[in-house]
């Protein structure tokens, strides 16, 4: 009884301030990009938000990201964890290497404060296999999509002229404060 007057009483008080409009999760199969969608990465639950800032709606999709431990990796010794941080996907690089970057190698790069770094979101040869895997804690820090995750990508980074703010974080508490002063502070 006590959450549905904890319901009731935020409906009420949400009325009194204009109106609240709440998230929507829309299909993948009914998601078109818009300009200033934003992605938001949980690296706790390995789980990418592309989101509509402007109706509150978005979609969902599941990934993986990187190990927890450290790891010995193109010549660096580092902690192979994603990341959470502020980014900008500023770049659409095309890598020589179709296993770790999936069949057409396809790497959107991250960037901080305008630097490039080595970090992106791209697809794998196997991501079957490593998607049907409990742990999805795989990779060397990128974060990797399916294919068609990939695709959608692709398609919001050129209807946003070359840039998308990305947020990855380890749970999404306080996201919304976090991405809204990236946005600010990006002039975006």
């Amino acid at each position: 009884m006590s959450n549905f007057l904890s319901v009731v009483i935020g409906v009420l008080l949400s009325a009194q301030a204009q109106f609240v409009v709440l998230p929507q999760e829309v299909p993948l199969e009914t998601w078109s990009p818009r300009m200033g969608d934003r992605i938001i990465i949980d690296t706790q639950k390995n789980e990418g938000y592309v989101v509509h800032p402007a109706t509150h709606e978005y979609v969902r999709f599941p990934l993986i990201t990187g190990q927890r431990r450290v790891v010995n990796y193109i010549g660096l010794t580092y902690n192979a964890a994603t990341p959470n941080r502020e980014w900008l996907i500023q770049s659409l690089d095309t890598q020589s290497d179709r296993y770790t970057y999936g069949p057409e190698g396809h790497f959107l790069r991250l960037y901080v404060d305008g630097e490039r770094t080595h970090y992106g979101i791209h697809g794998h040869a196997a991501e079957d296999i490593m998607f049907d895997r409990d742990n999805r804690f795989q990779s060397m820090g990128c974060i990797i999509v399916q294919t068609d995750i990939l695709d959608m990508l692709m398609k919001t980074f050129a209807l946003n002229e070359g840039v998308i703010a990305v947020s990855t974080r380890y749970g999404l508490e306080g996201i919304e404060e976090v991405h809204r002063e990236h946005i600010i502070a990006q002039n975006i």
